[in-house]
């Protein structure tokens, strides 16, 4: 498994930064791989190789605003006891504190601010689960409300998120009525990292109560879903403003670093269809009723029991987009009716 850390170093590296950015737009003009015709730029050729095999084989770039130093892994040297890195080409050490037990440094990439550390970590060997979580994704209240049909648990995570995006964009649309363009990006950034900050800590919970309960993790495959038009504008919005995928890819690397199955399953009618007696009930934004059988509850409680009790999708479809190999659900999830509980552990300061 490759994870990714950040380390402040504390170095300015303007001149290594500019020279790379010359290295990139020559690549782009040229395509050339050969660091040769890079000599007169004056980088290291063990860093002017690694952008010129970025910049020179893409034909679609044509143009860089950014460009990071690269240092591959045969560049980088390690001493686990001191835990320190260093870079000979660029004469930095950096001390780390991230985990210790990684088998290698893929590469490290360098910007004005931060080292961006990739490594290998060993695969934790996937646990067996005894029962499947559904996680429903959702644009307005909780963004994450978990079931567990063996139990009946519920868990709504997330909700703060609704007012952060209402709040950015009553900020937004001021912003654009007087023209302050420069300051509505900068307010637009703080939102992203809000979103992300909040995706980390619901998908930590969500790994959490997996680990907890011994299960694996039901998810619905949204791909596709911001094409269809037959969503409201104020859903649409909410849909768009919130990262279901980021979410999604948080949950998924978190859950395989503790050994945690995770499969996708059909979108169609997890809200609408009854979670007891599988017949297709009536709901009004956040209510569920069934004519049938009487059954009555929250919509998106009522799609989480419905999408951990689904089978997955066929393999290749509805497998763990980053790693489909690992993931080989069970299908016989029991169907039998259970007493809920419901819990609404919000992650810490959210």
């Amino acid at each position: 498994m490759i994870l990714t850390f950040k380390i402040k170093h504390n170095r300015d590296f303007s001149s290594e930064l500019r020279k790379a950015k010359q290295v990139a737009e020559f690549a782009i003009r040229t395509h050339t791989l050969s660091s040769k015709d890079v000599k007169q730029f004056g980088l290291k050729s063990i860093i002017a190789n690694q952008i010129l095999r970025k910049y020179s084989r893409n034909k679609k770039i044509k143009s860089v605003k950014h460009v990071k130093l690269t240092i591959p892994n045969q560049g980088v040297r390690v001493d686990k006891e001191k835990r320190e890195i260093s870079i000979p080409s660029l004469k930095l050490t950096l001390p780390y504190s991230f985990r210790n037990d990684f088998v290698k440094i893929n590469q490290i990439e360098i910007d004005d601010r931060y080292a961006y550390i990739s490594i290998s970590v060993p695969d934790k060997p996937m646990i067996e689960p005894q029962t499947w979580l559904g996680v429903d994704r959702n644009a307005t209240e909780h963004i994450a409300v978990v079931a567990n049909p063996q139990t009946g648990k519920v868990w709504k995570l997330g909700k703060r998120a609704e007012h952060v995006h209402n709040k950015y964009k009553k900020i937004r649309r001021k912003l654009q009525k007087q023209g302050k363009y420069r300051l509505l990006k900068r307010i637009k950034n703080r939102e992203s990292r809000i979103v992300r900050d909040l995706n980390h800590k619901v998908s930590k919970k969500i790994v959490e109560i997996a680990v907890k309960e011994n299960a694996g993790i039901k998810m619905e495959k949204l791909d596709g879903i911001r094409g269809n038009k037959k969503h409201t504008k104020s859903f649409n919005y909410g849909l768009n403003s919130w990262s279901f995928y980021q979410l999604q890819k948080f949950i998924e690397y978190k859950a395989k670093m503790n050994g945690i199955l995770i499969t996708y399953v059909e979108p169609r009618n997890t809200s609408k269809e009854c979670s007891r007696c599988g017949s297709i009930g009536i709901r009004e934004d956040k209510s569920f009723k069934c004519p049938y059988c009487g059954h009555v509850d929250h919509a998106d409680v009522n799609a989480s029991f419905n999408i951990a009790l689904r089978p997955p999708l066929v393999e290749g479809v509805g497998q763990l987009h980053t790693d489909r190999d690992v993931c080989k659900g069970s299908t016989d999830t029991p169907k039998g009716a259970t007493l809920r509980t419901t819990e609404t552990p919000e992650p810490p300061k959210l």
